[in-house]
């Protein structure tokens, strides 16, 4: 290459790059994004993370569990308790002693359940001691108006439930169209208070853009509503989750990092073992012979090494032990008195029988044969 075409090609080369470094800053311009990371840590499983963080920083006193354990909370008059899951699943011990604190001053948070034939109709259940029944009325949104705020749509899942007779309700919020379930409900119990709702889901942790959580000014009033009677007084006790998790969801959303390579591995395995269609090579050619064939060749062998007499032996005794079996009488026998016998049985002339009885010359193949096919059909004609 001279070097004319070799300067050529290098401007060309530059102005090249040149025009696409222009095209890519006319085109692109930078700019920043916020995007919301999804949750690690505690609030991936502690639904409550973000309603204890926000009390605690308005100054309240806030603990999460993950069960009810009242030994240990050592619940005060002031307090507050909050339970996610169904009360239903409470023990005897546990309604009294909540039923007791809420009693002197307690105030206790309860999500209304579904309603299950199984569970339900338990007179010494929380629900059925506070009054509470539960229905199958799907649920509808209630609407939830802030001054300054816009509109918003709350209790839209979730499960509707009906006061009984005895329950002394201080504040409730019933459906839209009146059809006598509440979505909401304050009940008085001695000195303290129980909410029982409908739908939990603006107290719990955000998910997402549309999912704010307590993110949303709505949310917090609402929870500011709800948590009002002891709010401040004394210590909010978070139950999110009194059930243990399942060990087979968990390792399935959890441990698949393990479990995935694991299963490779064990495919991989049972592929290598398993047997495949078709041989890489012909195996090679078994010796089979059948069970005449090999009769065939012992007989052949004792004939050449002069052993004859034991092949006529051997079918001799056959004969004799079939004969003991269907005429022992004629067994029983010897010598001549035993041919007769047989020939009388056999309706054959002595002479032949006595022929078949005697032992062949050792060198005499020709006997050896006519014997042995005597003494063959005698035995198959006793």
């Amino acid at each position: 290459m001279n070097t004319a075409l070799r300067n050529t090609l290098i401007v060309v080369l530059l102005l090249l790059t040149a025009l696409v470094a222009l095209w890519f800053v006319r085109s692109f311009e930078k700019a920043s994004e916020e995007i919301t990371l999804p949750a690690y840590g505690e609030p991936t499983y502690n639904a409550l993370y973000a309603l204890r963080e926000a009390l605690i920083r308005d100054g309240s006193k806030a603990e999460t569990r993950r069960k009810l354990d009242l030994p240990a909370m050592q619940l005060q008059p002031g307090d507050t308790v909050l339970m996610l899951d169904d009360p239903r699943l409470l023990t005897p011990a546990q309604v009294e002693g909540l039923l007791d604190w809420v009693q002197f001053g307690g105030h206790l948070l309860l999500r209304a359940p579904e309603a299950d034939e199984d569970l339900d109709g338990d007179d010494q259940g929380l629900l059925e001691r506070l009054g509470v029944v539960t229905s199958e009325v799907p649920a509808r949104c209630q609407i939830w108006q802030v001054p300054g705020q816009e509109s918003h749509n709350e209790f839209c899942s979730g499960n509707r439930f009906t006061l009984a007779g005895k329950a002394r309700a201080e504040r409730r919020w019933a459906d839209a169209d009146d059809d006598g379930t509440l979505a909401y409900a304050r009940l008085r119990y001695g000195l303290g208070r129980v909410d029982v709702l409908g739908d939990m889901d603006f107290l719990l942790n955000g998910s997402g853009e549309r999912d704010t959580g307590l993110r949303d000014i709505p949310h917090r009033d609402l929870a500011r509503l709800v948590l009002a009677p002891n709010y401040g007084k004394g210590t909010t006790h978070l139950i999110y989750a009194m059930e243990l998790p399942s060990l087979w969801k968990s390792l399935f959303q959890r441990g698949w990092p393990v479990w995935v390579p694991l299963l490779l591995a064990l495919l991989a395995w049972l592929w290598m073992r398993c047997q495949r269609f078709g041989a890489l090579q012909p195996s090679p050619r078994e010796d089979r012979r059948s069970l005449l064939e090999h009769v065939r060749a012992s007989g052949e062998h004792l004939h050449r090494y002069r052993k004859s007499p034991l092949l006529y032996d051997a079918v001799r005794q056959a004969f004799l032990t079939r004969l003991r079996r269907r005429v022992p009488v004629a067994a029983a026998l010897s010598g001549d008195a035993q041919a007769q016998a047989i020939a009388d049985h056999l309706q054959w002339p002595i002479s032949r029988v006595q022929t078949a009885l005697q032992i062949p010359p050792s060198q005499d193949d020709i006997a050896l044969r006519d014997r042995i096919r005597l003494l063959i059909q005698m035995r198959n004609q006793l």
